[in-house]
């Protein structure tokens, strides 16, 4: 097995035993990189000197017993975290040479357990997309199959772990922007309840919905990583001051008592066949497991997709609104007075995609709409919350599919948004709500394309989720297939 196979759990062992060093391990990822990102294009920016130097500074901890969980382990992360002397781009033309003055908290606890960061991530500019097609740096390509996508907005935080250029990754999860590549490159990803890991230092993009997780080849690699990262953070307003558990010490793989719920709208018509019968397949699983299943019913789930691009359009369309080519990013040079640079500046900088969504946002908020559009989104939000805590009464966690189709064809969509939009169909839901949800492989299709399984959890039992997600990996294999490519 090379060192690239070896999961973050496996490195750990290896480093403490020395058996392994950190400048080892990273070299041999950095050539790793080197040799397959041409074909996948996960990264915009490989750190090569500064992974070598924070892989020296771990291995002298090592050396001196300051051991933490991530100690030497390279860790890719995407590039909508503000990391200090790095470029920062959101994968757009208009950040293209911002390079961050500070940290954001979740890279600042990385760096404090001296994790290496081995690079920075593609993505959907600005994290708007499900295909990771609108970057300013290209598309990323499933490393599956090079002609479909990865998904997205994290497409290349989950192409990365699949195709073993980093040993995990962190993403962003708005709508299912680490669910959906998760399951599209068969690997496990995780959305944490909002409010269980900071904001602070993220480019934002909707600000009620965006939340950071990890993306990593198994749940316990997911366990170690979300243990790193999750916790108060006093910087974002949003963050909940609640402890953190220990979520390996939770994976016993003991699911006696266990009730998971099936909600009827999600296994509707659209659904592709295969996806359907590797989900059913899960759910045998789990009652083989000893977890009874029973059917529950989310009512307003009809109204999520148009729900969700309300609400994360308008506040696109705010957050957004700071990239005016004044302070940072790009300026247009030829600009005749200060509202043109604006308009060059802007019309130059944003994507097609990135565009569209500001324009609905401004018109859901417009004098005349607002209450029309935005605020009744926000009303039929809470309806769909109010769904899941009720459903929450019965079980202890719901079982879904990820998307609604294994991972399509590169451009197949490009030219129909709103086909584009409904690929997160079953993702969006967790997000309106707030609360917690996890992918993770449970099959392929009949063209070898991974299919994802999706758990979501009451808000703040991440420990229950992972604890359920541990016990379905220990008894199939699907996790431990790679992409040969």
């Amino acid at each position: 097995m090379t060192i690239y196979d070896l999961t973050l759990a496996e490195l750990r062992a290896r480093l403490d035993n020395r058996e392994l060093s950190a400048v080892e391990v990273t070299n041999a990822y950095l050539s790793r990189i080197a040799a397959t990102n041409p074909a996948v294009n996960a990264f915009i920016t490989v750190c090569s000197d500064t992974a070598i130097a924070e892989a020296q500074a771990a291995d002298q901890a090592l050396a001196i017993g300051e051991v933490t969980p991530l100690t030497g382990l390279p860790i890719a992360v995407k590039d909508i975290f503000n990391t200090a002397g790095l470029r920062t781009t959101c994968a757009s033309r208009i950040l293209g040479n911002y390079i961050s003055p500070y940290d954001a908290t979740v890279i600042s606890r990385i760096k404090e357990q001296k994790a290496v960061i081995i690079g920075k991530l593609n993505m959907d500019e600005f994290a708007m997309g499900s295909s990771n097609e609108n970057s300013a740096f290209g598309a990323v390509h499933n490393p599956w199959n090079l002609k479909h996508v990865p998904g997205g907005s994290s497409g290349g935080s989950a192409a990365c772990v699949a195709a073993r250029q980093a040993v995990a990754a962190l993403g962003t999860d708005t709508g299912g922007s680490i669910r959906q590549p998760a399951s599209h490159c068969s690997v496990v990803g995780m959305k944490p309840t909002y409010g269980r890991v900071s904001r602070y230092g993220v480019v934002a993009y909707a600000s009620s919905l965006d939340q950071v997780g990890p993306i990593t080849r198994n749940v316990r690699d997911c366990a170690l990583l979300l243990q790193a990262i999750a916790g108060h953070d006093p910087a974002d307003s949003t963050s909940v001051n609640t402890p953190v558990p220990d979520y390996q010490a939770g994976l016993t793989g003991d699911l006696k008592g266990l009730r998971i719920g099936l909600p009827q709208e999600y296994f509707i018509e659209g659904l592709d066949n295969d996806v359907r019968k590797a989900v059913e397949q899960a759910t045998a699983t789990y009652r083989d497991l000893g977890a009874e299943v029973v059917e529950v019913s989310l009512p307003h789930t009809a109204y999520a997709v148009a729900c969700y691009y309300l609400i994360a359009t308008a506040e696109a369309s705010s957050n957004l609104a700071r990239y005016d080519g004044v302070r940072y990013g790009l300026r247009a040079d030829n600009a005749e007075n200060l509202i043109d640079m604006y308009m060059q500046s802007r019309a130059a900088g944003f994507g097609a995609e990135v565009k569209r969504r500001i324009m609905l946002g401004t018109y859901a908020l417009s004098s005349g709409y607002y209450d029309a559009y935005y605020l009744k989104a926000q009303k039929v939000r809470t309806l769909i919350r109010q769904d899941f805590l009720d459903a929450f009464e019965k079980v202890d966690t719901l079982l879904t599919p990820v998307a609604p189709t294994p991972a399509f064809a590169l451009g197949e969509k490009l030219n129909d948004p709103l086909q584009m939009y409904l690929s997160d169909i079953y993702t969006i839901p967790a997000n309106l709500a707030g609360t917690c949800a996890i992918s993770l492989p449970c099959g392929f299709s009949a063209n070898n394309l991974p299919i994802g399984l999706q758990l979501i959890g009451k808000p703040f039992d991440e420990m229950t989720l992972l604890r359920t997600a541990h016990a379905f990996e220990q008894a199939t294999e699907w996790h431990k297939r790679k992409p040969d490519f």
